[in-house]
């Protein structure tokens, strides 16, 4: 990471570990798994999956059997959702293989509505139009999110080259001020994009 040094950040590395825990017993566990895919095609399929499991037998009075076991899956969505270099998304598949209430794989369709549309700027307001409230799924519409980033680190370095010109160079604006590691006052955007660096003011 980067440190504060002589007005501005630099490159370094300060390590925080976790302090020991507390005494304590394990109750949850949210597993989210993304992971970006080339096809042959030349289109990528983004795959996202969401699992969480408890470890005590759970009431679960909108299933069928009444209560969720324990190690089993409380919720289990996966989406596979294919995008072009444009991060548009071509198709989108949702499986609501373990929910709360037996009728909640009924709304997996309502996620059509999102063919068509690009990640990017204002993908998060056209998302919750779409497919926010009754029009879908708590879970999956936050599984989209990190999957979301997922298609747009997968394609990061094809796309940094069409728009390049093949030579994989990026002129790096777009990551200016993203992050305290990408600040315009900082040892990155000096080494990396000289043009955008502004050297911070002194303290007097």
């Amino acid at each position: 990471m980067l440190l504060e040094q002589k007005g501005r950040a630099s490159f370094g590395r300060k390590r925080m570990a976790l302090s020991q825990a507390a005494p304590r017993r394990l109750m949850h566990t949210r597993d989210v798994r993304c992971q970006g895919f080339l096809r042959e095609d030349g289109l990528w399929d983004i795959e996202g999956s969401m699992q969480d499991i408890k470890t005590d037998e759970t009431p679960s009075p909108g299933r069928s059997a009444g209560r969720v076991a324990a190690g089993e899956p409380f919720h289990l969505m996966r989406v596979r959702m294919t995008v072009d270099l444009d991060l548009l998304i071509h198709a989108i598949e949702v499986e609501i293989a373990s929910s709360p209430f037996d009728g909640c794989p009924n709304i997996s369709d309502s996620y059509q509505q999102l063919v068509g549309t690009r990640i990017g700027k204002g993908w998060s307001r056209v998302m919750k139009e779409r497919v926010g409230g009754v029009q879908g799924c708590t879970h999956v519409s936050e599984l989209l999110v990190p999957m979301a980033t997922t298609a747009f680190q997968t394609t990061w370095h094809a796309r940094q080259q069409l728009q390049e010109g093949g030579d994989g160079k990026s002129s790096g604006n777009g990551l200016v001020n993203t992050c305290y590691s990408w600040s315009e006052n900082g040892e990155a955007v000096r080494r990396f994009i000289p043009h955008r660096f502004i050297e911070a003011e002194q303290n007097t």
